[in-house]
């Protein structure tokens, strides 16, 4: 499948029209209500710390009230394209870590810096270049509005930093984490796009050319001990929820390696 070897070599691809409308208008709706619910009780952070993304979008606690909402959520990204293009590029044992949202900082005070995800875990940086082929961790974006929200660099994927590299990503030596790094690639999506990229591979968002940002991004990856042992119950669907989901197998493996981390 072409998608598949595209991810191979480059470490993202761009899948147009994924989503429908009505889709992205659900799922929309519900997020603009979680939003607005986080950005009240953590404004004075979001000012204070320009934060960038908050996470944990389908907690029990954001649904108080609005019960189904959460079904209809959990079924809405969980959708039948999605889970079969995915199933096809990275075979079975995909399973549903979390969601985040992307938005801008306030007054967009912020600069843009490069990282690779698994950077802000104990872990160290040596420990994970060794690890890193054996490693399955995607994000999954949904721009929920139109946004050039994200740069990559391709191919990090699948080699560790260059000097420069290491040494902007770590501010060593010098550098900052927000300087430009050659290579980089500034993605474009509409809402209904899908950009499937590695969490590991070098990346960082982009604010300014974006009034506004709005893009969820699904967490999924395969179960490896440096990840899997993250995983909050709180954010799966419950049993009864499960079972009114038609493709429910993300939620399944994710309960299972819970269950047994």
């Amino acid at each position: 499948m072409k998608e598949a070897g595209t991810f191979d070599y480059q470490g993202y691809v761009i899948v147009k029209n994924l989503f429908s409308q009505f889709d992205i208008e659900k799922l929309a709706a519900i997020v603009d209500r979680i939003y607005g619910q986080w950005l009240n009780e953590n404004h004075a952070d979001f000012i204070e710390h320009k934060l960038v993304n908050m996470h944990s979008l389908t907690s029990p606690r954001y649904f108080e009230g609005h019960e189904a909402e959460r079904l209809l959520f959990f079924q809405t990204i969980a959708s039948n394209r999605l889970t079969q293009l995915l199933d096809s590029m990275f075979g079975d044992g995909l399973y549903f870590h979390n969601t985040q949202l992307f938005f801008n900082p306030f007054e967009n005070k912020r600069l843009p810096y490069w990282h690779r995800d698994m950077q802000y875990s104990p872990i160290d940086d040596s420990i994970l270049k060794d690890e890193q082929k054996n490693m399955v961790t995607l994000h999954v974006r949904i721009p929920l509005v139109h946004e050039k929200g994200v740069e990559l660099i391709p191919g990090t994927h699948k080699r560790w930093d260059t000097d420069l590299e290491k040494n902007v990503r770590l501010e060593l030596n010098g550098h900052k984490n927000s300087e430009d790094l050659p290579g980089a690639v500034l993605i474009e999506l509409a809402p209904g796009d899908v950009l499937i990229f590695s969490a590991q591979m070098i990346h960082r968002g982009n604010y300014r050319l974006n009034k506004p940002r709005k893009a969820l991004d699904l967490c999924l990856g395969k179960h490896h001990a440096f990840t899997s042992k993250y995983i909050d119950e709180s954010t799966l669907p419950n049993i009864g929820e499960l079972d009114q989901i038609v493709n429910n197998q993300w939620y399944k493996v994710a309960r299972e390696i819970a269950a047994n981390t």
